[in-house]
């Protein structure tokens, strides 16, 4: 899942927030850098990420990119998903998604200490670039996607991945909705699963 799908399924846990978002950039024993909680985050994000690659209506939905894009399938059905969690954030929360965000920023601010290098070199044109927001938009993907293509090695076409995306927007949105109400009942238990875990240390 990408970043604002990430910020909403830490359910409003400061710490969780934080190790759901550096996750991707702590490898190894590094781990073992963090607080308890923030480790819970980590831990949490991967098994959002994996839950998800494995989900059968995702690799439905990526089943349509696969012939064109690849292996970079993956990354373009996260960036869609963010797309319709903006569309249909009233569905999910009783906070306007542009205060939503912008809290989620003024939290990470306040743990910029302990971000690992190369994600606080990303986050800092995430903030001010405002990605979070932006994949709300077909413009905003556009935009993001086709800055990936340029940095990849081969020809991803990620250019003209929303393409697919208005080729396709209902079948999408439809997929999402299954898998992101499948998703918030995994998360939500998987939180609780690691507290649990944590208070019994």
């Amino acid at each position: 899942m990408n970043f604002l799908a990430h910020a909403f399924l830490s359910f409003n846990e400061e710490k969780i927030l934080v190790g759901n978002f550096i996750a991707d950039f702590v490898k190894g024993k590094q781990i073992k850098d963090f607080e308890e909680d923030i480790i819970s985050g980590i831990l949490l994000h991967r098994e959002i990420d994996y839950f998800t690659d494995s989900h059968p209506l995702v690799k439905a939905g990526q089943s349509y990119l696969r012939p064109k894009f690849g292996h970079y399938s993956t990354v373009i059905t996260d960036i869609y998903f963010d797309y319709f969690l903006i569309k249909n954030w009233k569905n999910y929360s009783s906070i306007p998604v542009e205060d939503f965000i912008q809290r989620t920023y003024s939290i990470l601010d306040g743990y910029e200490d302990i971000f690992p290098e190369r994600f606080a070199k990303m986050y800092y044109w995430m903030r001010n670039d405002n990605w979070l927001l932006h994949y709300g938009t077909v413009e905003g993907i556009r935009r993001s996607l086709t800055g990936m293509s340029k940095r990849t090695t081969f020809n991803s076409k990620m250019e003209e991945a929303h393409l697919a995306l208005l080729e396709r927007e209902t079948e999408f949105e439809v997929i999402f909705f299954a898998f992101f109400k499948d998703l918030e009942t995994f998360a939500y238990g998987k939180l609780l699963e690691l507290h649990k875990a944590h208070d019994r240390h």
